[in-house]
């Protein structure tokens, strides 16, 4: 007799989702609702990088006995035949990373050189050029973190805080998205920058095709880039219209130029802050929008300082350790 079946349901937890994509009926639908539902919590991410970890990890040990015929009996023990052919998939998953994760704990013990949270990547005032083990090239800004997670399917990164350059190695067999909170880059072969703090997101394209996606009020989107063109994607999950990249400023601070073209004071110093042990601040919050234009090396607070004296007409006075104030110099207002 046959009997009749409800919709399948839609993976919910990082294992079932490594069931499903493992199917070979899982279409391009399904993948899009991975990469939104994974999107949609940092702690998915994690999640599903763990179990990806775990299933290369196993993957390598598929001649071991123990875990041959662990898998046999869970295979053996999940395969009712009036059971949705999806539903037992994720069941038989779960059961299966729950017998091979004990073992793998037996037979891996005192194995520290495995990290199922990703390789950590972090800058202080300076650089950081970072090459990964596909041959992708990552300049890391000055207080800026990163954490990668590459495995024999995709490759990923993580921006935790901060800016990074991706020159990205041409590998066709696996696909490289940079994560931001909820923002996902798709690399296409290209030059591109990242910048994320905690109102915005930004990403700009400096060569090649990146296709950036999100969510917002629940629902998907997906954008294009082209070469020097950015987008910024807000806290709140709106985004901006995609804009003209200031092509210089990108250009520049790969190499330790920080170049300004109409800059908003404030965010100029947020910038600038980065590289130097000196912070500037401003005492004043009418001059956040003054708007400013030129360029500096990374870190020369001193040049930066007599710029701002002589063409906005401001004076820095001491604060706490290691930090200057910026008002309006008095002597010099109408």
């Amino acid at each position: 007799m046959l009997q009749s079946t409800s919709q399948d349901e839609t993976p919910d937890t990082a294992e079932a989702w490594m069931a499903r994509l493992l199917s070979p009926d899982c279409d391009a639908d399904e993948r899009a609702a991975f990469k939104r539902w994974r999107a949609a919590d940092p702690e998915r991410m994690l999640a599903f990088a763990e179990v990806e970890h775990l299933h290369e990890s196993v993957a390598e040990l598929a001649d071991d006995p123990l875990l041959r015929a662990a898998a046999r009996a869970a295979l053996r023990n999940k395969t009712p035949a009036h059971r949705r052919p999806l539903a037992w998939a994720l069941s038989a998953a779960a059961g299966l990373v729950a017998i091979i994760g004990l073992a793998l704990h037996f037979h891996q013990a005192g194995a520290p050189g495995e990290n199922a949270a990703g390789t950590a990547y972090a800058s202080t005032t300076s650089l950081r050029t970072i090459q990964l083990e596909d041959g992708t090239r990552v300049q890391l800004d000055a207080a800026s973190s990163i954490t990668v997670y590459f495995d024999r399917r995709q490759r990923l990164v993580d921006l935790d805080h901060g800016r990074a350059e991706f020159t990205i190695a041409a590998d066709p067999d696996r696909p490289f998205e940079v994560h931001a909170g909820d923002t996902v880059i798709h690399d296409i072969g290209t030059i591109f920058q990242v910048s994320r703090d905690a109102r915005q997101v930004s990403v700009g394209l400096l060569e090649g095709l990146v296709q950036v996606s999100g969510t917002h009020d629940g629902k998907a989107w997906q954008r294009d880039l082209q070469p020097a063109q950015q987008m910024n994607i807000y806290a709140d999950g709106t985004t901006s219209p995609t804009q003209p990249l200031d092509v210089a400023a990108a250009r520049g601070w790969p190499q330790g130029q920080l170049v300004f073209h109409q800059r908003r004071l404030d965010e100029l110093l947020v910038e600038a802050n980065r590289y130097s042990p000196v912070k500037l601040r401003l005492g004043d919050a009418s001059l956040a929008s003054l708007k400013v234009s030129g360029s500096i090396h990374a870190g020369d607070t001193d040049t930066l300082l007599k710029a701002l004296e002589q063409g906005w007409q401001l004076q820095a006075t001491k604060g706490v350790p290691d930090e200057l104030i910026l008002r309006r110099d008095p002597d010099k207002l109408n």
